[in-house]
């Protein structure tokens, strides 16, 4: 069934509150993080504070891209503003590259210096705490966007998710580091962790670039999904012709869906356009989000334009021999 005006009001305000909770754990995060790692000195926490930094700014942008992609059709975007959230998973994640980079640079610099750090005990628990704190912080928004955006299919909110993920396998790498600065002394760890924190940001970058640059483009949507369309479809195949022509791309937590849908000549106009609202019907309920074209043509005897399986006139040969 299709998404009442309600519904999708509740969801989309679902939405709003999970982007803001994003904001307010990558607020607190990036502080703590840039405190303790000035205070300590410490390369590897300061990258984490600029991974922070740039998390806490996709989240921004995730949360005003959720709520402008929710505003409804108008005379100047008549299918609706679900490309805001493409646009902005592709800006987070040329944000994360720069972030990337810089942190990469850093770690590189610190290394070919060959400078020891001397770090103070209090201080470094300090840094081992915030690490820990983030880890857990960052565990549990990003299992909250994760379980949003997979019920409210939001691309901007599924980058938010993934950018908070890389945050806590990186933050859970400089924990471990800093713990074995502590008991070991090897300080040289600090920066080679901060390399390694930057690699991880890339390719997590590298990735949602390619999904949120395929959205842009009309890409189509995965062909798992469009397999399950075609099956939907093709279990009414006794009421039908054919069909051809299915096209299908997204547009933010929209998919649209087109497909010529061909039916006997001596079908009428109302039974063609009961079976088309029936095969719309049908595909709402697995895909709410949904928007369904469906072209109606008629189909006379020794037509083969449809191609799509068996026609209507060979099945009824085979129902009538």
């Amino acid at each position: 069934m299709n998404d009442t005006p309600d519904k999708r009001e509740a969801t989309n305000r679902l939405k709003e509150q999970t982007a803001h909770l994003s904001v307010i754990s990558n607020s607190c995060l990036v502080v703590m993080k840039f405190v303790v790692g000035f205070a300590i000195g410490s390369v590897s926490i300061i990258s984490e504070a600029i991974h922070s930094s740039m998390d806490l700014l996709a989240a921004v942008i995730a949360f005003f891209s959720v709520k402008k992609s929710a505003e409804p059709p108008d005379a100047g975007h008549s299918f609706g503003h679900g490309k805001f959230e493409d646009i902005s998973g592709l800006i987070e994640a040329l944000l994360i590259f720069v972030a990337a980079i810089v942190i990469i640079v850093e770690g590189v610099l610190k290394l070919l210096s060959g400078s020891e750090q001397e770090f103070s005990p209090t201080l470094l628990y300090a840094g081992i705490a915030v690490m820990g704190i983030s880890v857990l912080a960052n565990w549990y928004v990003s299992s909250r966007l994760m379980k949003v955006a997979k019920e409210t299919e939001s691309i901007a909110l599924e980058s938010d998710a993934w950018h908070l993920r890389t945050d806590i396998y990186t933050s859970l790498g400089v924990f471990v580091g800093l713990i074995l600065i502590h008991f070991t002394g090897i300080t040289v760890l600090d920066p080679i962790i901060a390399i390694a924190v930057g690699l991880v940001i890339l390719n997590a970058a590298y990735d949602l670039l390619k999904r949120s640059f395929a959205d842009l483009i009309d890409h189509s949507i995965p062909k798992i999904d469009e397999d399950r369309i075609k099956a939907i479809i093709c279990e009414h195949a006794s009421e039908y012709a054919g069909f051809h022509g299915l096209r299908t791309r997204r547009s933010g937590p929209e998919i649209f869906i087109e497909f010529h849908l061909v039916v006997p000549g001596e079908v009428s106009v109302t039974q063609s356009h009961d079976l088309a609202d029936h095969l719309e019907s049908d595909l709402l309920v697995e895909y709410p989000r949904a928007n369904v074209t469906i072209h109606i043509e008629p189909c006379n005897k020794g037509c083969n334009r449809c191609g799509s399986f068996c026609t209507y006139y060979e099945k009824q040969k085979q129902n009538n021999p």
